[in-house]
């Protein structure tokens, strides 16, 4: 996440306005507007991977993938939140009307050097208080690791996931999702590097 856009306060409303017409995407955190940078092609291509393994499994299905276009909003007692995940199921879809989505299920974030800090600190503990979530998935773009937070019984259980064998439990979803799909055409620079210097 970069500097805030605006120094003044914003309403949701307005954000929410603006940001149809914006060719720039922006999340928005308490009325503090934030421009968002593209991703490179590593973090394009796992993310398309997740989505389009979800996208096929669940076609048809009750429950459904959406991309990077759609935002989350997060609700706290005293602000609002609105994220653009990578990659969200949802089960309970807003209205189409909506540029948003309220109820998530399943939650994908794909790490970059930019965005790692705030999507290990910042959004996990916005995204872990959806009660609908079940499922927030941490994906690293420099290594074939994933960091699951599933829900237990009295709260999120932390998981990591490693190497092509690795495989994570969707069981609202009744389904499983293979590190090996995730990163499947994917060169990765650290393996590359470790290979060579091995």
């Amino acid at each position: 996440m970069s500097a805030a856009l605006r120094h003044a306060f914003v309403s949701p409303e307005s954000y929410l306005a603006s940001e149809l017409k914006s060719s720039t995407k922006h999340e928005y955190v308490g009325g503090a507007v934030y421009a968002i940078a593209g991703g490179r092609n590593i973090h394009n291509i796992i993310a398309g991977n997740v989505f389009g393994f979800l996208h096929g499994k669940l076609r048809g299905k009750k429950c459904r993938p959406f991309n990077s276009d759609t935002k989350v909003r997060v609700r706290f007692p005293t602000h609002v939140r609105f994220y653009y995940p990578d990659v969200q199921v949802v089960c309970l879809p807003n209205p189409v009307e909506d540029s948003f989505q309220d109820q998530p299920q399943v939650i994908v974030e794909v790490l970059s050097e930019s965005t790692r800090r705030t999507d290990e600190e910042e959004k996990r503990e916005a995204y872990l208080t959806i009660p609908t979530l079940e499922t927030y998935l941490l994906v690293d773009s420099a290594n074939k690791e994933v960091v699951a937070y599933q829900r237990g019984a009295s709260a999120f259980d932390r998981t990591i996931y490693t190497g092509d064998e690795g495989v994570i439990p969707l069981p609202g979803l009744g389904l499983e999702l293979p590190l090996a799909e995730i990163y499947e055409g994917v060169q990765l620079p650290a393996l590359e590097v470790l290979e060579e210097n091995g």
